[in-house]
């Protein structure tokens, strides 16, 4: 795609300097072919600003992608949904229409489709997310479309997730994938880790970490150490932004 005219693209998020997106986007923009193409980070402290970001910038942009903590609070200032990101619940792309409306999308589950699907052998049937916000929601639709059942676990036992405190040996034994879509040790914090029995991990479990930074978190490491196969977030972070890419520009 060669652009003739001046495109902007960015991060709506809170506390973001850190963020994939941006740099990532930011390192595609310097080839020629994507001349006039830039991207930004707009950290807002709440959702509310949002509204501001798009009273002043709206007849500039062409696309948002969405992270932590606005996944499914954007939803409400948005005109249209993708019927994928309806039935997840959760929006982390955001196009700006021909029509000047806001449609909502959400990449997470086809980047993290795409990134667990060559770890998966036969005896891979059952997994835990660890969290429940949303881009637990992403993962546990890609879950049902690869036909893999599910449970959430969350710091208190509620009528849709368990507490960490009732994972033991046999939920190992029913379960043999653990995916984090907490915050829990990413950068700064790295040797945080999910409240788990990590003894109980084997060379029949897969650890997926939704974090990239660090390359190996606690989480990985400990389940590593046990034999487990693991994976971070980062070819997951790459595959759903090729798809806002895509979504974006068609």
């Amino acid at each position: 795609m060669t652009n003739s005219v001046k495109k902007r693209f960015g991060l709506l998020g809170k506390n973001i300097s850190y963020s994939f997106s941006k740099g990532y986007f930011t390192d595609k923009f310097k080839s020629d072919e994507f001349e006039g193409c830039t991207y930004e980070n707009f950290d807002i402290p709440a959702i509310e600003g949002f509204v501001t970001i798009i009273k002043e910038n709206h007849h500039e942009l062409n696309g948002i992608n969405v992270t932590i903590p606005y996944k499914e609070a954007v939803m409400p200032y948005l005109d249209k949904l993708s019927k994928k990101a309806t039935l997840i619940g959760a929006v982390n792309t955001i196009k700006f229409t021909r029509k000047g409306q806001l449609k909502g999308y959400n990449t997470d589950y086809y980047g993290f489709k795409k990134a667990l699907k060559p770890l998966l052998q036969a005896h891979h049937k059952k997994a835990m997310i660890l969290g429940t916000g949303g881009a637990s929601k992403g993962v546990a639709f890609a879950l049902d479309e690869l036909g893999i059942t599910y449970r959430f676990v969350s710091r208190t036992t509620t009528d849709h997730a368990i507490g960490y405190d009732q994972i033991n040996a046999e939920t190992f034994n029913e379960y043999q994938i653990f995916i984090n879509c907490t915050p829990v040790g990413t950068s700064p914090d790295i040797e945080a880790s999910p409240p788990l029995p990590y003894n109980y991990f084997s060379p029949q479990h897969i650890a997926f970490d939704l974090i990239y930074n660090p390359d190996e978190t606690t989480f990985l490491r400990k389940a590593k150490n046990q034999g487990a196969q693991i994976k971070n977030g980062l070819e997951m972070l790459v595959y759903q932004a090729e798809k806002s890419w895509e979504i974006w520009n068609r």
